[in-house]
């Protein structure tokens, strides 16, 4: 069958990567994809935001299955856009989608429906949003109420902190539309923990967990980002953890969003906060993560065309997922000032010294091909991802790929996959 994958980033180069393995996929195309995805595919040059270019060229080409990477691509309809052309696609429709394009709709979903998360507040005029704050104990937690790349999220530790962060938002088009209504909520204190859920209505499958590093620096400092690294499976997530999230969480949300007319198809990835009190719902994201889907699908032994074929199908009840039992550490190599203004175009060395390994994949994200080289077009350019019966082993071997590379101003963090204790910092 013919696969075509939407997006350029380290998420779909993974996606490609893996859907490459299956017995059944007989051409990938990526649109626009990189420098990497060409290595696994046929890149396309079609924008992942170009709904109609997707649409005729998977028409023309006679595409048996269409994989969305992108939240901005489900939040525009895409999935719409295809199921009325008659295209098998997978991902949820514009309105499931809302889940994340909207962080208002979904903790007005989350506090409709008793789903733990944390007490938050929805506003439309900066004052309101202020006074909200002193109802609260500092640090406070303010997001962009639209997508904004993983980076509509900020931690304000002072008031000052916050007035700035609001009046930046609301007043002064920050991240656009998408920040012209926020959600102000508490910090919670704990461990993140990443879980990805194929859904196709009231039936899911729990895919492997991840523990993501969303800070720019060690030590979980720094700004927040979309995701300097992760390892799987979470050390942080237990079997009583995941019967708890079955309970409060999976089994409210299907009741609920099938109350609202919702069928979701596709892939539900909710970040949760594991707090003393138990996991608690930062929100809801209706896509592969990223970087966490580096981390987790070398992991996955299953033929992850029959799993998405089954999600779509809705015949997920009889699927059974195979894993490695290795773990998988995942390091981010980013450009210099990422994530705020980077500069592009910079020459990538030694990236054919890391082909060869079974253990380590070096997946691009803002990649592009310049001739002969392999140049930075992005924030995050690569994400490096080993597997090992350890962590430490893991670790080990991906931080040895890392040093293998070069290009101009590259950042990392050193400490990915050791303990931390964060808080609610984060949209993916």
């Amino acid at each position: 069958m013919k696969i075509l994958v939407v997006g350029n980033g380290g998420r779909e180069h993974a996606l490609a990567w893996k859907l490459a393995q299956s017995p059944r996929a007989d051409r990938i195309f990526v649109a626009p994809g990189n420098a990497g995805t060409e290595e696994v595919g046929e890149n396309v040059p079609v924008p992942a935001n170009d709904l109609a270019g997707l649409v005729a060229f998977a028409k023309q080409n006679a595409v048996d299955l269409t994989v969305i990477g992108p939240d901005g691509a489900l939040a525009s309809g895409v999935v719409d856009l295809f199921n009325s052309e008659g295209l098998r696609v997978f991902g949820p429709t514009k309105s499931a989608a809302r889940l994340e394009s909207s962080k208002i709709f979904a903790k007005e979903m989350m506090r409709k429906l008793k789903i733990p998360t944390a007490l938050a507040g929805s506003f439309e005029r900066s004052d309101q949003a202020l006074n909200f704050c002193k109802r609260l104990q500092f640090p406070v937690v303010i997001k962009a109420d639209g997508l904004a790349l993983g980076k509509g999220v900020v931690v304000a530790q002072t008031r000052a902190e916050a007035i700035a962060a609001i009046e930046a938002m609301m007043n002064h088009g920050q991240f656009g539309e998408a920040g012209r209504r926020i959600v102000v909520e508490e910090f919670l204190r704990g461990t993140e923990c990443s879980l990805h859920a194929l859904v196709a209505g009231p039936h899911y499958r729990l895919l492997a967990t991840a523990r993501d590093h969303k800070r720019a620096h060690d030590g979980d400092r720094g700004p927040n980002t979309g995701g300097m690294g992760a390892v799987s499976p979470a050390d942080n997530w237990s079997e009583q953890a995941e019967a708890e999230f079955y309970r409060a969480v999976m089994a409210p949300l299907m009741k609920g969003l099938a109350e609202c007319g919702i069928d979701f198809r596709g892939l539900l990835f909710p970040g949760v906060m594991m707090t003393e009190q138990g996991p608690r719902v930062l929100e809801f994201n209706c896509r592969f993560g990223d970087p966490e889907t580096q981390a987790i699908l070398p992991r996955l032994r299953s033929d992850l065309v029959d799993l998405l074929e089954a999600t779509i199908a809705g015949t997920l009840e009889g699927c059974a997922l195979e894993w490695d039992c290795r773990k998988s550490v995942t390091v981010v190599m980013a450009s210099g000032g990422y994530p705020g203004p980077c500069d592009t175009g910079k020459r990538i060395t030694g990236l054919d010294s890391c082909s060869g390994s079974t253990d380590v994949h070096v997946f691009h994200a803002g990649t592009r091909r310049e001739g002969g080289d392999v140049v930075t077009a992005g924030g995050r350019v690569l994400a490096i991802t080993a597997l090992g019966d350890t962590v430490e082993e893991a670790r080990g071997r991906a931080y040895e790929t890392v040093a293998r590379i070069d290009f101009q101003g590259a950042h990392y963090r050193r400490d990915i996959a050791l303990p931390s204790v964060e808080g609610n910092v984060a949209a993916d």
